[in-house]
């Protein structure tokens, strides 16, 4: 492990809470970014265009956008366009997404600042905005621009250590970087999923990744239909996301971050027709949670890697 040093940019207006001091300092491996117009970003949102980074560095190569509201995701999505791609990831939860932070991993459009300027949006960060965008939403006094110019498949190789400090000592470890493993990656129900459902597995789990354990999450034609996050075990992430996904998770495929151990969470997601379930795997009760998604003719992936996250 290194050794680090920070030096102070600038004070922050406040930290979480209006009472709480803060201030924003330099790392060895910073990303280059420009705010447009001078105006100042907060603590929260920087903390947002941490987040949404880590998700669109999953996407770089795509038409990605994601919303992001506290530092947690709520809607990802990919498209044909930027424009199809916002549309899609503003309707899996179109109330958490207002004065929320959205990212996009394309330059923003016209027609997709008309749509963006209609809402309260606190922030915005994409690798360029088209003159006519910059014009239309300079006009919005409570938006911030952020103009990422270091390309978005290099964000994670930013910042590869998470530090938390506590009265116990500090404590340092490796981000969670890992890509899934194919030689981990089975299916292991008698019940195959589809070409389709497989690529929205995957989609899933990229997300997945970033998100608070214990989640769960929906995901159905690339956009992200449901997303629980920081139960307390998979079963209750497994309800809660199929809440938020309603009708729409039919034939759906469900990720979670972490082992399913219980029968419970199986059950959720035949009441909720899900098709496909991707998961680590790994506990002692696999086998009975393999025979139980075959009794319902569900579809399970296996990958071998979790992914918890404090």
């Amino acid at each position: 492990m290194r050794e680090y040093r920070f030096d102070k940019i600038q004070e922050l207006k406040y930290g979480e809470n209006p009472h709480q001091q803060a201030g924003l300092y330099t790392c060895e491996e910073m990303a280059d970014y420009e705010v447009l117009f001078n105006k100042e970003l907060s603590y929260d949102n920087i903390l947002n265009l941490y987040e949404l980074t880590r998700i669109l560095s999953e996407f770089f190569d795509v038409n990605a956008v994601a919303i992001m509201k506290h530092a947690s995701c709520c809607g990802v999505a990919l498209g044909r366009t930027i424009e199809e791609a916002y549309n899609k990831a503003f309707d899996c939860d179109p109330v958490s997404a207002f004065y929320g932070t959205i990212g996009f991993s394309k330059p923003v459009d016209y027609e997709t600042a008309k749509h963006v300027n209609s809402m309260g949006v606190k922030v915005i960060i994409a690798p360029d905005f088209h003159p006519k965008a910059i014009n239309l939403m300079k006009e919005n006094q409570s938006l911030k621009l952020v103009k990422l110019n270091t390309p978005l498949k290099n964000m994670r190789n930013l910042c590869t250590e998470d530090i938390k400090i506590t009265p116990f000592g500090v404590l340092i470890q490796e981000k969670n970087n890992k890509d899934l493993d194919k030689d981990l990656f089975k299916v292991v129900t008698k019940t195959k999923p589809t070409t389709e459902q497989i690529e929205d597995a995957i989609f899933a789990w990229k997300i997945i990744k970033h998100t608070s354990t214990d989640s769960a999450l929906v995901a159905k034609d690339f956009a992200t239909l449901g997303i629980a996050k920081n139960e307390t075990n998979s079963a209750a992430a497994i309800d809660q996301a199929l809440k938020l996904a309603c009708d729409a998770s039919k034939d759906a495929v469900i990720a979670t971050d972490g082992i399913i151990y219980s029968h419970d969470a199986i059950y959720a997601a035949v009441q909720g027709r899900i098709g496909l379930i991707i998961q680590p795997g790994g506990s002692h009760k696999d086998k009975e949670i393999i025979e139980l998604a075959d009794k319902y003719g569900i579809a399970m992936i296996m990958t071998g890697i979790r992914n918890h996250k404090y």
